[in-house]
């Protein structure tokens, strides 16, 4: 699965409670200039991440798993901070977006968007 449908959005947003939120982003490429393909969609979308005032904590490359089922394994991962899920939600929204997005899906044969919270206390 690399998108997500309305209905995905919709619950996502029913969660949000204003408090920022992590999103973790297990990336795999299309083997045909995947990765390439990635590199240009973060040039597009760099600034409208700015924008919404969300962060790139960390992304790194995947490498041999340690613990995991056969297929588990990920060419990249990153942890994105977004200051609260509607801001999410109202970058995806941007027209600038409509012009990244299908770079993105044309880069990835899959991907997971796991938002996460803090369960640490403040």
């Amino acid at each position: 699965m690399i998108a997500f449908t309305p209905a995905d959005l919709d619950r996502f947003l029913r969660e949000d409670d204003g408090a920022p939120v992590v999103m973790l982003n297990l990336l795999r490429f299309r083997p045909d200039g995947g990765r390439e393909r990635y590199f240009e969609y973060l040039q597009l979308a760099g600034p409208l991440v700015a924008r919404y005032g969300a962060e790139i904590l960390y992304a790194g490359d995947g490498t041999t798993p340690l613990a995991a089922e056969p297929g588990q394994a990920w060419d990249t991962v990153a942890l994105v901070r977004y200051p609260s899920r509607r801001a999410f939600a109202d970058m995806l929204a941007d027209p600038e977006y409509a012009v990244a997005d299908p770079v993105r899906m044309s880069a990835l044969s899959e991907a997971v968007l796991q938002p996460t919270r803090s369960i640490l206390p403040a």
